[in-house]
Order: structure tokens, then sequence, then C-alpha cells
């Protein structure tokens, strides 16, 4: 009998890791969820293929990979804006693709964003680590081996396909549900829980002031530089749990937003934390853009939920 069809990396680009939505239940052990920073354009990925929203599929950083699919197959590439090619003919992004058996996917020039998310039809198939195929690369556990990929790998595809997966070649994701993507992004915030510990000029400074991305940014957390935000005494805490989207102000003064590979605890007092709803909009942010942040209630947060 035969093994399951494999996706083939010619190429792996310059960060490209297997995610799924991300392990839960395993803070209490140190353990972060990882998954997409980038949720959003991940779901719409997978939702153009037929997947369910669990999926495993490819986050590309920066610079995208060159594939070939062994079997035929729906892609469909969301997030960042790349050149994408199969075989020879060009492909749009946002949309469901048809791809016949043993045709290259490569990945061009890259026009805007970050990161984007490959889907193929019946996701990544590898075995899971802790209920998960998320990559954790400080980790070295999830997706292929905890690492990202390289040439040569081959990625098994699941054998779970949509009924309807033929029909849904062409399908596009609509505009209006994709996020509003920019380099200067303005963050909604839910002050605390502990921004008491900063004066009140410097929850102003957080709110009314623009933070560049600096090159230290990862997967793990965005740090940010700007006008100090300022303590109001200790600028430690006793550590507690930090959740995706926290706000940690270090002694520096510099915002660090915590992402998908975050510390589960932290001694640093979180001033805000993002709405899950904007951190695609950070997820897209390249060194050097712009990040506002507004406050809202969470009344207003839940609302977006």
């Amino acid at each position: 009998m035969s093994g399951p069809a494999m996706l083939e990396v010619l190429d792996p680009g310059l960060l490209t890791t297997v995610q799924d939505a991300g392990r839960s239940g395993w803070a209490r052990y140190g353990v972060p969820p990882s998954g997409p920073l980038d949720t959003a354009a991940f779901a719409a990925a997978n939702a153009l293929v037929g997947n369910p929203p669990t999926a495993a599929a490819l986050e590309i950083t920066l610079a995208g990979p060159v594939l070939r699919a062994e079997r035929e197959c729906l892609i469909a590439v969301c997030g960042a804006e790349f050149e994408l090619w199969v075989g020879t003919l060009p492909a749009p992004t946002w949309h469901a693709v048809y791809v016949r058996a043993g045709r290259i996917i490569t990945f061009g020039m890259r026009r805007s964003g970050a990161r984007a998310y490959l889907a193929v039809s019946g996701g990544i198939a590898l075995p899971p680590f802790l209920g998960s195929l998320a990559t954790y690369l400080p980790g070295g556990f999830g997706g292929l081996d905890g690492r990202a990929l390289r040439a040569g790998d081959r990625l098994p595809l699941g054998g779970t396909i949509a009924r309807d997966w033929m029909q849904r070649a062409g399908r596009v994701w609509p505009v209006d549900r994709r996020p509003p993507y920019t380099t200067q992004p303005t963050l909604r915030v839910v002050l605390g829980p502990q921004d008491d510990y900063l004066t009140a000029e410097g929850v102003a400074t957080f709110l009314n002031s623009a933070y560049q991305l600096t090159p230290e940014a990862d997967r793990m957390g965005a740090r940010l530089q700007g006008p100090p935000i300022a303590h109001r005494g200790p600028t430690g805490i006793v550590s507690d749990g930090v959740v995706v989207g926290s706000v940690q102000v270090p002694p520096d003064g510099q915002p660090i937003v915590m992402l998908a590979d975050h510390q589960t605890t932290g001694g640093y007092p979180k001033i805000a934390t993002v709405l899950r709803a904007d951190l695609p909009l950070l997820a897209q942010c390249l060194p050097g853009d712009r990040i506002r942040f507004a406050a809202v209630t969470l009344a207003e947060a839940q609302a977006t939920a």
C-alpha cells in the first residue's frame, strides 16, 4: 500500500513553519499556544480549500518557499501579498487555486505584509505533539521536528478532503472580510491589569504616541520603540500569567506586545492587552512600521469576539 501524498519542499524560503490553530491547555506547564500570528489569514486560507479551521497549514515569513504537490489539490494563500505561480501560470492570493499533481508552487516577490498562510486541501498531516501540530521553535517541538522547513522535506497531506473541493476552485475570500492591513495600524487595547504600576502620564504617553516595530520583533513578542512609558515606582512585579496580546513595560519603558510563542509568565507590569481581533494587523507589520494604541472598554472588546 502506498503512503500518503506529499508536499515536497524544494526551497524553504526564509522562515516557513507548520502551524495549526494552536496548543491550548498547557500554559500551566510553561508551554505557550504557538499557532499562527495572523489568525484571520490562517482561517481564511483553510476555509477557502474546505479544511476545518484547526487544520495545519504553512506560515511563511518575508520570503516564500518553492513546493511541489504530489497530488491534485486546492491551495489558498492569504495574508501578506506575494507573487505566486502554479507551474508557469500566475495565481491570485485570497483565492482557492486548483493545482494538478506534480505542479510546482512558487512564491515570488513580496509586495506587502510580513506573513502569508498556505493551506492545502486535506491539511498537513504530521503527528501532533501535546495535541497540536503548531511549531514552537524555541522549544524545538511541534510541526516537523520542531523546526523551520528545509529543502528536501516532505510533508504528508491529510486524506480528509471536503466533498465539494473541486467546486471550491476559484472561490474568493471577500475583500470586506479581510483584515484592514496597514503600515500604521491602531490597535485597540483594554487597559490593565497592572496599568496602575505606570504613572497617569505614562499611560497617556502609551495611548497618544506612535511606536515603531523594531528588528528584534519575532514570534514571541513585538518589541516597540518610542516615547518611554514612565513607571510609578518598582519596575517589576511578582511574576504572573501572560497571554497573547499582553503589553509588558520593562524598566526601559519600551512596550512589548506578547505574540503566539510568548513566555507564559512574566515579571514586568502589563499596561494593557491588545484585542485578539487586532493582532493580525500587528502580525503583518515590518520593522519601522508605526503602531498606535487606543483604549476600549471590556464590553467593547467582548463585542469583537
